[in-house]
């Protein structure tokens, strides 16, 4: 994690720079008590990006309207989204913010009834906003914690975003997708390594392949092809930084006997080579016991 060094009066921010974790991760988050007026865009991010807001007001302009966010209130970024947003001139906003992504992100925003197109958070009570902030406050305060550490609470921080949201989506409505859902992601988990096509992952579901595809797409906010493309290069970004294996050999563990077509959909995903990738992030080996 690489501190901004600023006022600490005024704004503490971290970037996040592990890359180990699939199912979440954080990249960067922080708190700030903005001046008057501050503005922040046009801008897209590459990731989810939420913000709490602790007091004063302002706006988020997106989806070609303006939300007026008040203290107590939140707002997401969707990736992608291009949007601006502004402390109010005589109250400014103090807020804290987190920016994540992950296989699981989309799913729990889902679940909390907040998206690009439905971008403001508000807490069906006092009691449970104050947890949201408590916990994201704790990831911002506690930057110095280990990755594992950071990366358990922000699973804490989605959850309370779930639990505490006016908008939280029945139960009902969601258990026989989550079930078709889990039964998807196991199977993935366990076969990855092999050709898949997406007709046998709704058959092991018991579903007609279109009626997965978009039950699957609602869930985790991908098609099934572009979940198991990320899975797949998420496994050997960590094979690349963590083992000394030919880079062969991680194809044909992925499931690529050509190696090629392997190091073409890798760049496609992670921007680089993986021999590239492997030189700038492979990890140093554990020190072995030293000898008397």
């Amino acid at each position: 994690m690489e501190p901004v060094k600023k006022d600490p009066s005024t704004l503490k921010f971290h970037v996040f720079r592990d890359e180990r974790f699939i199912d979440l991760n954080l990249y960067q988050f922080g708190w700030e008590r903005t001046p008057p007026a501050h503005s922040y865009g046009p801008h897209a991010r590459n990731h989810y990006l939420f913000h709490y807001i602790i007091a004063g007001k302002g706006v988020l302009l997106a989806n070609e309207k303006e939300y007026p966010v008040p203290a107590g209130q939140g707002f997401l970024v969707a990736p992608g989204q291009i949007t601006t947003y502004r402390s109010d001139a005589k109250d400014p906003w103090e807020y804290v913010w987190i920016e994540f992504d992950g296989l699981r992100a989309h799913e729990s925003l889902n679940l909390a009834g907040i998206s690009g197109s439905q971008p403001i958070y508000t807490a069906h009570n006092a009691a449970a906003r104050r947890a949201l902030q408590e916990q994201m406050l704790y990831i911002v305060n506690h930057s110095e914690a280990s990755p594992t550490h950071l990366i358990g609470h922000g699973f804490l921080f989605l959850d309370q975003l779930v639990q505490s949201s006016a908008n939280r989506q029945p139960d009902g409505e969601r258990r026989i997708r989550d079930f078709y859902i889990k039964e998807a992601l196991a199977f993935i988990d366990q076969n990855y390594q092999r050709d898949l096509s997406v007709e046998e992952i709704a058959a092991v579901c018991g579903l007609n392949r279109s009626y997965f595809g978009k039950l699957f797409r609602d869930a985790v906010g991908e098609s099934p092809q572009a979940y198991l493309l990320h899975y797949r290069m998420a496994r050997a970004a960590q094979l690349l930084k963590e083992t000394r294996l030919p880079i062969g050999e991680i194809a044909a563990q992925l499931g690529y006997p050509n190696q090629l077509h392997f190091s073409r959909a890798f760049k496609n995903v992670h921007g680089v080579s993986p021999r590239d990738y492997r030189s700038s992030h492979l990890l140093a080996p554990a020190p072995g016991p030293r000898s008397l």
